[in-house]
């Protein structure tokens, strides 16, 4: 098999167990228990020869970690999914409406990523490619997906920093403030979200609708849907947060989530990426 990574270990003052001295050694692999399943794996050569745990360092050894040529059993989904960005260490795809995102069924968007993006050609790529973070089952938009280890770190603590901007746009019901900042918690945890009206009418149908800007600066489950209806204009098609008997049934959620923004985490290149808006949103607001 081919080498991944080689390691030459300096001269140690005592011995060391191998399985002791080997996390944080490869950048692939950096835990203990990462490394311990790897040696049972038989990815790893001592001196050229199959390594085992037990096995004891005194100094001037080779370490090669070999790259895993077996393939892991995926429920393969075969969905043409539009790919927005793609490099070696990250994509944004659209998400359409309608498909969870990850999960134990075989029809989820995780499951078809392998048949829609390349595989990264980096030291540290993933088998299975990872969806950073999630859009709900009746949510479309841009979704960010991590190909390599160390992105998927780098990028989960970019969230946690709150340095991707997230915009989503929505057709809510009911009498709207130009823009405003809801802070209620949700579950008992921060929950803010800011919201701005880009344009208001009135239906004969629907009464008032408004086609509004919302940037979630927490990313709390349901939140943008929750505090919507909380201050009195539920996204329309919401079944789970709208007013009973007022539901709009048949074009699903008019949630989407329009862009992304950030930082590479690798290549520092500014990401500005928005997803196309669905037709359903233009039959009622036709602007750009």
């Amino acid at each position: 098999m081919k080498i991944k990574e080689t390691h030459k270990v300096p001269q140690l003052g005592e011995k060391i167990r191998l399985s002791d001295y080997l996390p944080n050694k490869f950048a692939t692999i950096p835990s203990k228990k990462g490394m311990k399943k790897a040696i049972q794996k038989k990815l790893v050569k001592l001196n050229g020869v199959e390594a085992h745990t037990g096995d004891y360092l005194t100094g001037g050894e080779v370490i090669d970690l070999l790259f895993d040529n077996t393939k892991r059993k995926q429920k393969a989904f075969k969905i043409n999914l539009d790919v927005l960005y793609e490099d070696s260490y990250l994509a944004i795809v659209y998400k359409p409406a309608g498909i969870v995102v990850s999960g134990n069924q075989k029809n989820t968007l995780e499951n078809a990523l392998s048949s829609n993006l390349d595989v990264s050609d980096e030291l540290d790529a993933l088998n299975q490619m990872e969806a950073i973070h999630r859009l709900d089952y009746p949510t479309s938009g841009a979704l960010l997906i991590g190909k390599t280890r160390n992105t998927v770190v780098a990028l989960n603590k970019m969230f946690e920093k709150r340095e991707i901007v997230k915009t989503y746009i929505a057709i809510t019901r009911g009498k709207s403030e130009p823009k405003g900042c809801i802070e209620s918690p949700l579950k008992g945890k921060s929950a803010i979200t800011n919201y701005e009206l880009i344009e208001s009418k009135q239906s004969d149908k629907y009464g008032q609708i408004n086609l509004v800007k919302l940037e979630p600066v927490t990313g709390r489950r349901h939140q943008l849907r929750m505090h919507m209806a909380e201050i009195g204009t539920p996204i329309m098609g919401d079944q789970m947060y709208g007013p009973k008997g007022k539901v709009v049934i048949g074009n699903g959620l008019f949630l989407h989530a329009l862009s992304l923004s950030f930082d590479h985490p690798t290549t520092g290149e500014k990401i500005n990426v928005s997803a196309p808006r669905p037709k359903k949103f233009i039959k009622f607001f036709d602007q750009d």
